[in-house]
């Protein structure tokens, strides 16, 4: 059981006492399974992006043993190719529910193995997953298309899909910088996932022609920045060009506009966003404009329709509660995540010769 000791750095004054940060990480730990899988919640599916970002959470908090066994989930059930099916049924490996393979749920590995390794200094642990992120690396770089950009996914019957996500692709450049760092830390330097990270950041910065159009979504607003794609002025600029089109004061952050829906994951997110930026002061009100989607339980719902004063739908998820507590370290100052989110020191990879 985690006690408030443990969660020392998820302390955070008007967003989550130490009881409050335990009471958390427990309603995550009761949804993993025995095997280390971390559905959404008991009974739905697991996808492998946000299985990681409950594990992150898991680690931010202390639970490095559960963590770990996140990742050994992972490295059991990897297909032959590098990736995972896009959903499990309940986590349960041998129930897929959707057998697309997705790139940016299948990179996201490469994040969450840098941030357990930085959070333990287990260097066996970073030779057991070393060949796992490398294989997951190699499947997204496949889907590489000639402007950068990372195509979406490859079909059940493995058929390319060339589209690419402004979201995904920003989630991938992140994942490459991880799986650099943990290429240099085996100093086994990997000269074609630089190329491929410096021409993907070149996409997410310069080229949004590239990728579908979601405009929409807050995701594809904010998540070059959380990213680490764009940063800087540029970053700031992005922020406020987007803040009153997404932004509900007082209650978090729109999913999609025009819906009157706030979703706890994008203002957790967004939250992490701006910290990653300098703008902590307003990390941190997002923080506490969300905590009206916290539940007596201390997870989280998903999502609140403002206009029906109703909480929808009706879940609490592993990933909006780990997407908290993460935001929570890194305002928190917790080492791993503040190296894996401020990215100072990631690795950037190489520039492209051309526009």
């Amino acid at each position: 059981m985690t006690s408030p000791g443990r969660t020392e750095r998820l302390v955070l004054p008007g967003v989550l006492t130490a009881d409050q940060a335990a009471a958390t990480v427990r309603g995550i730990a009761a949804v993993q399974r025995d095997d280390g899988a971390v559905p959404w919640f008991r009974g739905h599916h697991l996808d492998p992006w946000d299985h990681v970002e409950a594990a992150m959470a898991l680690d931010a908090a202390g639970e490095h043993t559960r963590a770990e066994a996140a990742y050994r989930w992972l490295a059991d059930h990897q297909l032959p190719d590098g990736s995972w099916y896009a959903a499990y049924h309940d986590g349960d490996a041998a129930r897929p529910t959707d057998r697309a393979r997705e790139t940016n749920f299948c990179a996201y590995v490469a994040v969450g193995v840098w941030h357990h390794y930085l959070a333990t200094g287990d260097d066996a642990f970073a030779d057991r997953m070393w060949p796992v992120v490398a294989r997951a690396v190699e499947f997204v770089l496949a889907l590489q298309q000639p402007g950068g950009q990372i195509g979406w996914k490859r079909e059940p019957d493995g058929s390319p899909v060339a589209d690419a996500l402004l979201t995904g692709c920003s989630s991938v450049h992140h994942a490459l910088r991880c799986a650099l760092a943990l290429a240099d830390h085996r100093e086994e330097p990997q000269p074609d996932w630089e190329l491929a990270a410096g021409w993907l950041g070149h996409a997410v910065r310069h080229h949004p022609e590239r990728f579908l159009d979601k405009d929409r979504y807050s995701m594809d607003w904010y998540y070059p920045v959380l990213g680490g794609a764009v940063r800087g002025t540029a970053a700031k600029q992005r922020i406020e060009d987007g803040w009153d089109r997404f932004v509900v004061p007082g209650l978090g952050v729109r999913c999609v506009v025009p819906n009157p829906w706030v979703t706890g994951g994008e203002s957790a997110e967004l939250a992490l966003a701006l910290w990653a930026v300098g703008e902590s002061d307003r990390a941190l009100d997002v923080l506490r404009w969300m905590q009206h989607l916290r539940a007596d339980n201390g997870m989280y719902w998903t999502g609140y329709v403002f206009e029906d004063d109703a909480v929808w739908p009706r879940e609490q998820t592993a990933w909006t509660a780990g997407s908290v507590l993460l935001a929570v370290a890194a305002l928190g100052g917790d080492p791993a995540t503040t190296a894996v989110f401020g990215a100072d020191d990631l690795p950037t990879g190489l520039p492209p010769n051309c526009c």
